[in-house]
């Protein structure tokens, strides 16, 4: 057996999936715990017991010999919980695992954040079953646990976590779709949304790793001058994947493959040191958590290979940053409705959806900003290959012209625009791939799909996808209130429908581009005069976290959030002050870490440095040698000033770290940024005390 037949044999063997529950349950309660998993159909109490049972045997007969339920709260990364299967009864152990066990848990909810809805002696929360996202083993070097993904909400019942506004989210764009559709006269379905994260990250061998305190707390670099070769040859990219880049990504798929993760590709990115992997599509709710499993295979095992794998949206100043590209699409009846069709009835709700989905961007163009806001995203929006902090929809040349022809109707400047009528002209042929891929957009059409580009590599992906569901569900609502109120969809069957339904219809969609097609633009992002030519139109630009997180205040995203039950007024509330929290945590963190590093590490090598080159001078000058000294005076002043020029970027850091200003320590940081790279030019390398660039960013 080959070694790709034997990970193809292993895929999913570590999962709680189809093959398991026909093994380990009934037939009746496999059928119906299916139906759940499948279509979102409640969960029946009654089979909790048997499902409990199975699972247990399962993971027993897996190795484990605990459980326990894993949750994604406001941390932003996971949480876990262990419990042992095992229990006294009688005096004499025994392994137990109840209904209520899986479907119900109770973690100390007081040392998470909740943004003010619990207090710190209110410990109680709970972890409630999510049966859409399968029960998976965690292997560990002395054995393996149980894991049940679970939804985490506090006493009162109120969110605690990132999965529980996403399920929300879900179900409302669910029921507007279900609306929509029935006024395009399709039969009830199941909606899908689909989720495919292009996950970025760095390595770097672990040696260096320990030896920066920058990289250990805060996960990027605060000092470092610019390495003379990095990602300017533009000869890392998609090139040959070097052996022990190819053995950890080797295991990182094996890993993947057996927890039921699709992981398809994998290349060198732009930057020296950087690399991606890329899943298949998967339903929303499985495809986030897969994503923070496979984060957490990209640490656990780049461990196990000597490297360290960083997330951090900005590693390294002056090239690429990492990102998280979440492709979404979102599918009715096994139907994609982002995929243009055959005949004018499907096109008409390709072009519906389209409007939709550029309605809702420009409508909320600051919820989706705020949904990738962070501290590490604020130093990759705009630079390098990032797409800008200015919210966009990138469509190509071949939709532009669609839709310009679709919202010119009868009246068209242009002879060689030809109208567009819904129902009666098609679409001209769009493969998949008629749209360029534009790296500066942060939301670009990718020819069945919308891929938000502008969240960062650490984001979970629960957060951006919430608020994309959200507000296309609103604008899906929008356009089936005004069909509604046309009162021109009678019960026509999917190609059927009157002159009267394909004229509303027109009129309603060219309403919406000529109030929304503003936030289209198909140029480069990077250009200067983007800025500028976004303000005019009126599209919001926020360019630091604080500014971004604003919208979660204002009174509108609060009821929409409140309409369409996603998230409650005081829901939405803590995660403003959770966030801002976090941002402000971060930005201090890096501040004292910056202060330490320049006192404890740069400041006495440089002074060693100086006093080494002021004993040299000073000799030279003794035995009356001339040559070589004009060379140690202006290397000495040159230490001289940077000595002052730390002293002054430290004690304005501490200065800083006083205050609850955060651009002072931000901008005290970069200037004392400034002298350390200056300095790392004028210290000798071997008493330089940190790894350069040049050694981290080449680790082969």
């Amino acid at each position: 057996m080959t070694e790709e037949t034997k990970n193809a044999t292993h895929f999913g063997e570590d999962v709680f999936g189809d093959e398991a529950i026909r093994t380990y349950l009934s037939k009746e309660t496999a059928k119906t715990l299916q139906a759940t998993i499948r279509e979102g159909k409640p969960l029946d109490p009654s089979i909790a017991g048997e499902v409990a049972h199975g699972i247990r045997h399962w993971a027993m007969d897996r190795g484990a010999t605990h459980y326990t339920h894993w949750f994604l709260p406001m941390t932003g990364s996971t949480a876990e919980k262990h419990d042992s299967f095992l229990e006294l009864k009688d005096g004499e152990p025994i392994m137990l695992f109840s209904g209520k066990n899986l479907i119900v848990g109770e973690p100390d909810a007081s040392s998470f954040p909740s943004g003010g809805i619990r207090s710190t002696f209110e410990a109680r929360g709970y972890t409630a079953w999510d049966p859409t996202s399968p029960a998976f083993i965690k292997r560990h070097s002395n054995g393996a646990t149980l894991c049940i993904p679970t939804a985490f909400c506090a006493y009162t019942g109120e969110s605690l976590d990132k999965k529980t506004p996403l399920l929300r989210s879900m179900q409302a764009l669910d029921k507007s779709l279900k609306r929509l559709m029935k006024l395009f006269g399709r039969d009830e379905a199941h909606t899908a949304c689909t989720l495919g994260a292009e996950q970025e990250y760095f390595l770097i061998d672990k040696d260096y790793w320990k030896k920066r305190p920058d990289l250990v707390l805060t996960g990027r670099t605060l000092f470092g001058a610019p390495s003379a070769k990095g990602q300017q040859l533009e000869d890392h990219y998609f090139g040959a994947i070097p052996d022990r880049i190819l053995s950890f990504m080797n295991d990182v798929e094996r890993e993947l493959w057996k927890l039921g993760i699709p992981a398809k590709t994998r290349h060198n990115e732009v930057a020296p040191a950087q690399f991606e992997l890329a899943p298949q599509f998967e339903e929303l709710n499985l495809a986030s958590d897969h994503n923070m499993l496979v984060m957490d295979a990209l640490r656990s095992v780049a461990d196990r290979h000597g490297l360290k794998c960083l997330l951090h949206e900005k590693p390294y100043a002056g090239v690429n940053g990492s990102g998280k590209h979440n492709n979404w699409s979102v599918a009715y009846g096994g139907k994609n409705l982002l995929d243009p069709g055959t005949n004018p009835d499907e096109n008409a709700v390709f072009l519906t959806m389209l409007c939709a989905v550029i309605e809702a961007v420009d409508k909320h163009a600051d919820l989706l900003r705020a949904s990738v806001a962070s501290a590490g995203n604020d130093h990759r929006l705009g630079a390098n290959e990032a797409p800008p902090a200015v919210i966009s929809i990138y469509v190509g040349d071949q939709l532009a012209d669609v839709l310009e022809r679709l919202e010119s109707g009868g009246a068209h400047s242009r002879a060689s625009v030809k109208p567009m009528k819904i129902g009666v002209d098609t679409l001209p042929v769009i493969p998949k791939d008629a749209t360029d891929r534009n790296r500066t957009s942060p939301f670009a059409f990718t020819g069945n799909k919308f891929e938000f580009r502008a969240p960062g590599s650490t984001v979970c992906c629960s957060g951006p996808m919430t608020v994309l569901n959200t507000i296309v569900a609103e604008a899906v609502d929008r356009i089936a209130d005004e069909l509604e109120a046309a009162n021109v969809a009678g019960k026509a069957k999917p190609g059927e429908h009157t002159a009267a339904f394909h004229n509303a219809l027109q009129k309603i969609l060219q309403a919406s581009l000529k109030a929304h097609k503003r936030v289209i633009f198909n140029g480069n992002g990077y250009e200067a005069e983007w800025p500028e030519e976004a303000a005019k139109r009126g599209l919001p630009n926020a360019p630091d976290t604080p500014s971004a997180l604003a919208a979660l205040t204002k009174k509108e995203n609060t009821a929409l959030f409140a309409k369409y039950g996603v998230m409650t007024a005081r829901e939405l509330k803590s995660r403003h002050e959770i966030f801002l929290e976090e941002y402000a945590k971060k930005v201090r963190i890096e501040g004292t870490c910056a202060r330490d590093i320049a006192s404890e590490m740069v400041f006495p090598a440089v002074k060693t440095e100086y006093l080494e080159t002021a004993e040299a001078f000073a000799k030279a000058e003794k035995v009356g040698v001339s040559s070589g000294t004009s060379a140690l005076r202006e290397n000495l002043v040159e230490l001289g000033a940077g000595l002052d020029a730390l002293r002054i970027g430290i004690q304005e850091i501490e200065q800083a770290l006083e205050g609850t200003d955060m651009t002072l320590i931000l901008s005290a940081m970069q200037s004392l940024r400034t002298t350390v790279d200056t300095l790392e030019k004028r210290v000798s390398n071997a008493r330089w005390p940190l790894p350069k660039y040049r050694d981290m960013l080449f680790l082969y």
